[in-house]
Formats: structure tokens, C-alpha cells, sequence
């Protein structure tokens, strides 16, 4: 069973950059929540439940007033994808605490390539020269962020590359996925798995919030259950290899919170590196537009 959305570029445009918006403010509002500028410092672990909590909530609201029927969701897929998104989710939210936001957003941008090299053992799919050419761009950006020396490596930039890692394994779960539900019946099952898995992580280091830390934590799953309609629905309404240069602002949106709350300002090396990433992301978005306009014999439609 598949689902067909009417194509509108512009409007695609517009609901990623509105996700890149939420997204950068998630990362803010971990930040404030790992560090000791609401309160004690919560654990990630934590931070994550609160995020997929008051996510579901929100969602769920959103399908009982759609009157949004769940059918048959494909569970092995949906927990696959959950319990990779919790773990890119939990140690993106680990990171930031100690390494500047933009850093930890453009590491994370090593997903897309990340997913790139798990689909070909994954998915069966073939990589040409350009797209590894894409992905070795982006990888020796990555290096420069990981600042490889021993007086400027930074350790926690090592979370910041394992989110990325899970983001690119769920991606593989997210293109198996595409077509088979509804976008709301994703979302809602997906956070009901990640709800209850982050749940259980957190159970050994959970500890009362603050105030300001509980209103913080709302506003984490309510800005992320956004970022994932916008995004969902962004998708639906353009070829992704259109829609994943916008994506990238979301580097902006996190250098600009970091500096507004946080006084911190990119330097050379951050500037450096994230730029390489994006010269490499931006590489594998154009060949993947390249190869989305050549004609194909055949094509095979996804199972139902």
C-alpha cells in the first residue's frame, strides 16, 4: 500500500527550512538541560525520555483531531528505525553539552553518507565514484571537527560521530518504510517505541526536574514532533535530492542559538570543517539529482 502526496517544491522548501528551525532549537534546549543553566544537569538518557515523552503527547493529539486510524504498521521496521533515532537522538543530546552546537550539528550531517555506505550491504545498492568521492569529502570534514591533535581533540565529539552513525543506520529503516504508511502513523508509532525504550533507559538516572527544566522539556518534544511533521511532510511534497540542500540550515539556526545564548562563537576549525562536510553532503545531494533525472529499463515497485 502506498501513499501519494501532491508534489509542490516551494512548499517542500519552506516546511524543511521550518524544521531546520525546530531542529537547532531541540539541540539548544538539550544544551541548557545537560549543563547547569536550568538546574542541575540532567542526564541525556533523561533528556531523550522527555523529548520522546512530550513528543508522543503532542502527537498523539494531532491523530485523535485527524481521527487518524493505525493500521497495521509494520513493527519490525518501526522498532528498527526507533531504536536507531533514540540512540542518534541520546548521544546527539550527550554531546552538546560539552562541544559547541554547530560542531555537534555539522558532524551529524555525516548521516546521509553514513546511510550511503549501509545501503550497499543493507539495501543492495551500488555506489559510484562520484558519491564515494562524496563521502570521503565529508569524512576528512569530519576529521578536522574531531581536531585529531592531542591538544585540541575534543572526546565528545566522538558522540556527536555515533549519533551520526545511528542516523545513517535509520535511515535504512526510514527508506524501507517510505510509501508503506501514512506520515502521522510513522510518526505516532515511532515515538510510542521510542517513548517506551527511552523510558526504560532511564529509569537508573532519572531525577526530579526543575521547573524551568520540565517547561524545557516540553518545549524539546513539542519543537520535535514539529521538526518531524514538517520534515515527513517536506519530503512528501519533493524529491529528496531537492529538498536535502535545505536541510543543511540548520547549521545556521544552531551557530546563531549558540551564540545568542551561549556566547559561543564558531572558530576557523569549526567554520573549516563544517564547510567541508557540506561540500561533500552537497556533492552526494547533486549526484543523487544526477542520477534521479537518468532513465531506468525497469523499476521495481516496493513490496506492500
Amino acid at each position: 500500500m502506498t501513499h501519494e502526496t501532491q508534489q509542490n517544491p516551494p512548499l517542500a522548501a519552506a516546511l524543511i527550512l521550518l524544521a531546520t528551525v525546530f531542529i537547532a532549537a531541540t539541540t539548544l534546549l538539550a544544551k541548557s538541560l545537560g549543563t547547569d543553566t536550568l538546574g542541575p544537569p540532567l542526564h541525556a538518557l533523561q533528556i531523550s525520555q522527555g523529548r520522546f515523552v512530550f513528543a508522543f503527547i503532542g502527537i498523539s493529539m494531532a491523530v485523535a483531531a485527524r481521527r487518524q486510524q493505525i493500521r497495521a504498521p509494520n513493527l519490525p521496521l518501526h522498532i528498527g528505525r526507533s531504536t536507531f533515532g533514540w540512540g542518534g537522538v541520546t548521544l546527539m543530546f550527550a554531546s552538546v553539552a560539552f562541544i559547541p552546537l554547530a560542531d555537534a550539528t555539522a558532524i551529524s550531517f555525516l548521516n546521509p553518507v553514513i546511510g550511503m555506505m549501509l545501503a550497499i550491504p543493507l539495501l543492495g545498492e551500488k555506489v559510484g565514484p562520484w558519491r564515494w568521492l562524496a563521502a570521503v569529502i565529508a569524512l576528512g570534514g569530519a576529521m578536522v571537527l574531531l581536531r585529531p591533535t592531542p591538544e585540541s581533540f575534543q572526546p565528545a565529539a566522538l558522540l556527536a560521530l555515533g549519533a551520526a552513525l545511528a542516523m545513517g543506520a535509520e535511515l535504512i529503516f526510514i527508506k524501507k518504510l517510505a510509501g508503506r504508511e501514512p506520515p502521522l502513523q510513522v510518526l505516532w508509532v515511532n515515538n510510542l517505541i521510542g517513548m517506551i525504550i527511552a523510558s526504560l533507559a532511564a529509569l537508573a538516572v532519572w531525577q526530579m526536574p526543575t521547573l524551568p527544566q520540565w517547561g524545557a522539556l516540553a518545549a524539546l518534544g513539542a519543537f520535535m514532533a514539529c521538526a518531524q511533521a514538517c520534515f515527513i511532510n517536506g519530503m512528501a511534497r519533493a524529491d529528496a535530492s531537492y529538498v536535502a540542500p535545505f536541510s543543511y540550515a540548520t547549521l545556521v539556526f544552531a551557530a546563531l542559538y549558540d551564540a545568542a545564548i551561549f556566547a559561543v562563537i564558531p572558530d576557523v576549525i569549526t567554520l573549516l570543517g563544517a564547510g567541508i562536510i557540506l561540500s561533500g553532503a552537497g556533492l552526494l545531494a547533486w549526484r543523487e539529482t544526477v542520477n534521479g533525472k537518468r532513465p531506468t529499463v525497469t523499476q521495481r515497485r516496493p513490496a506492500p
